[in-house]
């Protein structure tokens, strides 16, 4: 669950914008995550969109924690 509205289901693919807005993140933020390797993404074939499963992002939400300042 995300802010408390939005559930991430984790069999469903989404779009690079999709998955941002899941996240509250930039698209630019988006692609450092994936490039760092944090989120894995699937290209089909011959098509230039990437798409993200949503087991990923929740592999990357369990994983990772944040920093609060105090």
């Amino acid at each position: 669950m995300i802010d408390g509205s939005r559930t991430i289901n984790s069999k469903a693919v989404y779009s690079r914008q999709e998955a941002a807005e899941l996240l509250g993140v930039s698209l630019s933020t988006l692609k450092k995550l994936i490039d760092a390797g944090y989120l894995r993404i699937s290209r089909p074939a011959g098509v230039r969109r990437i798409f993200i499963q949503g087991s990923s992002i929740l592999e990357m939400l369990d994983q990772t924690s944040i920093e609060r300042q105090a």
